[in-house]
């Protein structure tokens, strides 16, 4: 079981991280995307992700990670979250870095589920998990920020890719600076507020 402290150190790492990757993914993103379409769709997922959290904490260090990982590899499409498929034989769901340690899935099904009966074939999976990532920063370090909705969800996922783009936890400083550089990112950058 995990302390607090290091779930809130790693909450507050990949808050960090995902707040500077948004900006790569933000080109037709608003706050408040949903408010016609789906009025109800982020007090859903909030309520959801509590739900869960509540039981486990764990998990919500596991859906900030699952949104790390998502951005970094194809950007914040949900491609994470694909399972194998004719189309998809072998997806980032089955790369090293994702199984089996990558938690959360069960959170971002009952969100969907949740949103599916309130407003069928509108949220997107990428903006749920990008809800839900948002979500359990609050609600396990009081991390509280503003995130854009309208992504749309990927189609392609590929396993090879997340070997490749997502930085290995052995890495050194050097290797994580060039990974992050790949990502338009440095160690100048700053999240904005």
């Amino acid at each position: 079981m995990e302390s607090k402290s290091s779930i809130l150190v790693t909450c507050l790492i990949f808050a960090t991280a995902f707040q500077l990757l948004l900006p790569l993914s933000e080109a037709s993103l608003k706050v408040g995307f949903y408010k016609k379409t789906c009025p109800r769709a982020e007090s859903i997922v909030k309520s959801t992700v509590r739900s869960f959290v509540r039981k486990n904490s764990g998990l919500g260090a596991g859906l900030i990670r699952m949104f790390f990982h998502d951005c970094f590899v194809r950007g914040c499409d949900a491609s994470v979250l694909l399972d194998p498929s004719p189309a998809n034989p072998d997806p980032e769901k089955n790369s090293i870095p994702n199984n089996p340690s990558l938690r959360g899935y069960e959170v971002i099904d009952a969100a969907k589920a949740a949103l599916e009966k309130e407003c069928p074939g509108v949220v997107s999976c990428a903006d749920i998990i990008a809800l839900a990532a948002r979500d359990a920063s609050f609600l396990l370090g009081k991390i509280s920020y503003k995130i854009p909705t309208g992504r749309r969800d990927g189609k392609v996922s590929i396993n090879a890719e997340a070997l490749q783009f997502l930085p290995a936890p052995f890495f050194n400083l050097s290797q994580l600076e060039a990974s992050y550089a790949i990502k338009g990112i440095s160690l100048a950058d700053q999240p904005s507020d």
